[in-house]
């Protein structure tokens, strides 16, 4: 293998992944983890990236190229047919093809082999390469942000985020909901059997705007994740609120109390509004 490909496959192999492993824990570091996954999963893509890390600047303590040596028994055991290939090839080198295999030979052969040939197979993986290398160079360069509120609404699907049973149904009829948020009460105002049971309850509740159905004044948005952004699901209350509502995409803290419209929904209805910037851990889980 030529140095150019012994450093194009230790590149493709344990440089992206200790790209990837850096990028993994910078994000742990500086506390934006966050924004891709759930905390309570982050003591793994953290750990799993620092035994990768120690793995690929051990690996640099083989010799470059050492990836294509196959061993001797394998070379040894195939001795006679490579002998007669490289006669062979020889032969065909040699001008005249009667010569005795010379020095001519010798540097015509290595010349040949050493020359990149254009398979169906090479080019695939060239631009693999490529695009993988891609791929994790715009991980680095990207700067770390939340999920947009176009992709929140493109992912809702007019259901409550998944998850989210009779349990809490029940604890928010116990008066237990102090901790709840967008999505523990977007269950609740879709699967609630009594709504008079949650009527009265006061909310204060962050998330961002979103445009309203039903006749709410808007609905107030937010993404649950499971374990990473890529399971996140959309969560929305209906809002009834008077005054000018802020623009869609404005993060927003709405305190109020749940009411009861008495056809069997439920919504928000808030006595304030108050814009805010987009917090530091801008997910549900």
């Amino acid at each position: 293998m030529s140095r150019s490909g012994a450093l194009a496959t230790r590149w493709l192999g344990v440089g992206l992944a200790a790209c990837l492993s850096i990028t993994t824990i910078a994000l742990w570091v500086s506390g934006r983890m966050s924004l891709y996954i759930n905390p309570d999963s982050a003591w793994f893509a953290v750990g799993m990236s620092v035994v990768l890390l120690v793995g690929a600047v051990a690996s640099f303590a083989l010799p470059l190229g050492a990836e294509a040596d196959h061993g001797h028994d394998h070379e040894h055991g195939h001795a006679p047919a490579a002998a007669s290939a490289r006669r062979e090839a020889f032969a065909h080198a040699d001008h005249d093809h009667t010569d005795p295999v010379d020095d001519h030979d010798h540097a015509a052969h290595d010349h040949l082999a050493a020359r990149p040939r254009l398979t169906p197979s090479g080019i695939a993986a060239f631009t693999g390469g490529v695009l993988a290398s891609g791929a994790v160079i715009a991980v680095l360069l990207t700067p770390a942000a939340s999920l947009s509120t176009e992709l929140a609404v493109s992912r809702d699907v007019g259901a409550p985020p998944l998850f989210a049973g009779s349990d809490v149904i029940t604890l928010a009829a116990s008066s237990d909901t102090a901790q709840f948020g967008i999505g523990d009460w977007s269950a609740v105002f879709a699967h609630a059997t009594n709504p008079e049971t949650f009527d009265g309850k006061p909310v204060t509740l962050t998330g961002f705007i979103t445009p309203g159905a039903g006749g709410a004044s808007f609905d107030l948005t937010r993404l649950v994740i499971t374990h990473c952004v890529i399971d996140a699901q959309t969560a929305r209350l209906p809002i009834a609120a008077a005054g000018t509502v802020p623009a869609t995409g404005q993060w927003v803290t709405v305190t109020g109390t749940v009411r009861s419209s008495g056809d069997g929904a439920l919504e928000v209805h808030a006595e304030q509004v108050a814009s805010i910037d987009e917090p530091a851990d801008p997910y549900e889980y």
